[in-house]
């Protein structure tokens, strides 16, 4: 069990970095006017999302099922529903994360660096609040 938790830690931290430096790199390609840099900029963010961010995500989800799985006691606790409606919150996050890379590919000025910079912030938020109730278990029964 502790090595399936430290599994599931590792995948989220691993995939919070991958949503927060996803965010940043939108920040510099809605900024950016030079085409090679920006044709850079794509390079970075789709390798970011396929080889870091995605499978952390999917590693994160599969370790935390288990860990449910095995303890579905955790079901009937309200802390524990306020942090599952958290995660569905970062996997929107991730899927608008992933639908920007793709928007950003044909039009760069899709939105503003200062929308990126406000979703940037939406992960940290989501983190928060996921981090708060697990270590805190607010209304625990």
């Amino acid at each position: 069990m502790a090595w399936l938790l430290a599994l599931h830690v590792i995948a989220i931290i691993a995939w919070m970095a991958g949503m927060l430096y996803l965010f940043r790199l939108y920040v510099y390609h809605a900024m950016e006017q030079e085409q090679v840099v920006m044709e850079r900029l794509q390079v970075m963010e789709r390798r970011l999302l396929n080889f870091i961010t995605t499978p952390a995500m999917i590693a994160s989800a599969l370790t935390g099922g288990t860990l449910l799985a095995l303890q579905p006691y955790l079901l009937s606790q309200p802390w524990m529903h306020l942090k599952l409606t958290l995660v569905l919150g970062m996997f929107a996050a991730h899927g608008i994360a992933a639908k920007y890379r793709r928007l950003l590919v044909t039009n760069p000025r899709v939105k503003t660096d200062r929308f990126f910079r406000v979703m940037n912030e939406v992960p940290t938020v989501l983190m928060i609040g996921i981090v708060i109730a697990v270590i805190v278990k607010p209304f625990a029964r």
